[in-house]
């Protein structure tokens, strides 16, 4: 089972508070139930029937579990994940989407902040204890919801499909935030599931010979957002550059916690914005962090660079390589001609042509520093026009 963040918050709480609240198991949990049903038409059944039934009996086991997480470092997740994952395949056998499902659970998350508050206020809970409860509470809301997924994809391709089916649906999963628990989904997939990874990003997945790789690589979703994720990522591209006859540009994200297999897809995607057939964004880490303020670097350019405004963009374009160049190297003109590929006096003109735009603001380290970023973001990251 994975380390679900619901359960490692109720642990730092003290254990006699999970006495005191187990005899409001039903209370809340019929409270959950009513405002559900009123609150979302595709739970507003009649409150005897089968149905009305599996949804009363599935928040009461959520609601316990939440209460027998509390100063447990050890709890059993089995009961609650088996009803949500159960509840999202019975949503996709009954002809739902999940949008109900997740609307009950976030409803339910606040009900039960509404309802506990004043409880733990009343048994003696200090500002940390509610910091604490409400951060698990939400936590746990999130959880239901990545299990009920499970499920219901679970449902949308039985286990009667072909094994690249099940292994696509797993690299959804993997990718999903936040990530559920791999462990059913891994099996059914045969892959064992690697302390860390890599996600190798691909310019586009045309002819790819996924079937070379090996049991460890998983092909990411179809679409425009192609992508491996594999604990090996140097074997997986030695591989592909002998067997792809129309291979993609790739990059490659650092290794990371298994957990976090989203998060280095981003950097990836990002990476393949960088020169070169393969990106290794281990070694541009810097420069994918200034492309991925896009927002902040728009407003920092505007208010640093203001003092080009004034001239062509042809001027514009080379006192800004200029500029970069003496902020990084703060040398004469000799070593920026060199650098620059021009004449020492050209340089002399532009940093005397620099010097009259931004006056002594060149003398100030705040936007020395800011000129830089800016200027590594345009100019040292593939980036040509400022």
């Amino acid at each position: 089972m994975p380390d679900y963040r619901s359960a490692q918050a109720l642990a730092a709480a003290p254990r006699q508070l999970a006495a005191a609240l187990e005899p409001h198991t039903r209370p809340l949990a019929e409270t959950i139930v009513r405002e559900v049903r009123r609150e979302v038409p595709e739970y507003a059944g009649p409150p005897g029937g089968r149905f009305a039934r599996a949804l009363a009996e599935g928040i009461e086991v959520a609601v316990r579990h939440c209460f027998r997480c509390i100063g447990n470092p050890r709890p059993d997740h089995s009961e609650w994940v088996r009803q949500f994952r159960q509840r999202g395949r019975r949503e996709f056998a009954e002809g739902r989407t999940l949008d109900a499902l997740q609307a009950a659970v976030r409803i339910g998350g606040r009900v039960a902040w509404q309802y506990l508050t004043p409880v733990l206020r009343d048994l003696g809970a200090g500002p940390q204890t509610l910091t604490t409860a409400a951060e698990a509470i939400f936590a746990f809301v999130d959880e239901l919801s990545a299990t009920a997924l499970e499920g219901f994809q679970a449902a949308q391709h039985p286990p009667g499909s072909a094994r690249d089916e099940l292994r696509r649906r797993l690299a959804a999963l993997v990718l999903a935030e936040p990530q559920p628990d791999l462990t059913g989904p891994a099996a059914d997939a045969g892959w064992r599931l690697p302390g860390e990874v890599s996600v190798i990003a691909l310019a586009h997945a045309e002819g790819l010979p996924a079937g070379r790789l090996g049991d460890d690589v998983l092909a990411g979703p179809d679409g425009d957002r192609p992508c491996l994720i594999t604990p090996s990522p140097e074997r997986v591209l030695e591989i592909l550059s002998g067997n792809w006859e129309k291979p993609a540009r790739a990059a490659v994200s650092p290794a990371v916690p298994l957990a976090l297999a989203a998060a280095a897809h981003r950097l990836a995607r990002r990476g393949l914005a960088l020169p070169g057939d393969v990106v290794w964004c281990a070694d541009h880490l810097g420069t994918l962090w200034l492309r991925s303020q896009d927002f902040l670097a728009e407003r920092l350019s505007a208010k640093y660079l203001a003092p080009l405004d004034a001239v062509s963009d042809r001027q514009r374009a080379r006192l800004g390589e200029t500029l970069l160049a003496w902020l990084e190297t703060r040398g004469g003109a000799p070593e920026i001609a060199r650098r620059l590929h021009v004449h020492p006096q050209t340089v002399r003109a532009r940093l005397h042509q620099l010097r009259e735009l931004f006056g002594d603001r060149l003398d100030d380290a705040d936007t020395r520093f800011g000129l830089h970023l800016v200027l590594r973001r345009r100019l040292g990251t593939g980036e040509r026009a400022l």
